[in-house]
């Protein structure tokens, strides 16, 4: 499929998903009319202002996304429980130190998804992303341990589609 007609269609997939979300209208038909033209509008309208691009609608029909999104979750709940177990801890063992996270994302907006989700992830803050490196945060030694292992990098890189 042409990269021109990918963004148009995931943009106005997205704008009625959010939509439908947001509505709760699931079973009028004329709402959900109004919801899909409202859509094609909003679409047609970016597109003659030539705002649509590879950069403003960054996901494409990718069901892999899906599954980043929930493996995250559950490293954020992992990475929770950590944290909790630190600072439940009588001795609050903290060992906080700043490291580099090698990235293999070949856009921005992969190397800005990669570092939202180092942040999003509770015990670690992206403090920085400068020439494929992230530098990060982390209140504990192994908090740190486990971002070095590359796993988030590989996952977000496949989604970006690299």
């Amino acid at each position: 499929m042409d990269r021109i007609k990918v963004h148009p269609i995931t943009l106005g997939l997205g704008l009625f998903g959010l939509w439908l979300l947001l509505s709760g209208h699931y079973d009028d038909p004329l709402l959900l009319t109004l919801g899909v033209i409202s859509s094609i509008a909003v679409v047609f309208i970016a597109q003659r202002m030539d705002v649509i691009d590879h950069e403003s609608v960054p996901l494409r029909l990718r069901f892999g996304f899906i599954g980043y999104l929930a493996w995250l979750a559950k490293e954020i709940a992992l990475a929770n429980i950590a944290v909790a177990k630190i600072i439940i801890s009588p001795s609050l063992p903290l060992s906080p130190l700043l490291f580099r996270v090698k990235t293999s994302q070949k856009t921005d907006v992969g190397r800005v998804t990669h570092a939202n989700s180092i942040t999003l992830t509770p015990g670690t803050v992206s403090v920085e992303v400068e020439d494929g490196d992230i530098i990060v945060h982390a209140i504990a030694g192994n908090l740190a341990s486990d971002m070095a292992k590359g796993e988030m990098d590989r996952r977000v890189t496949a989604v970006e589609g690299g």
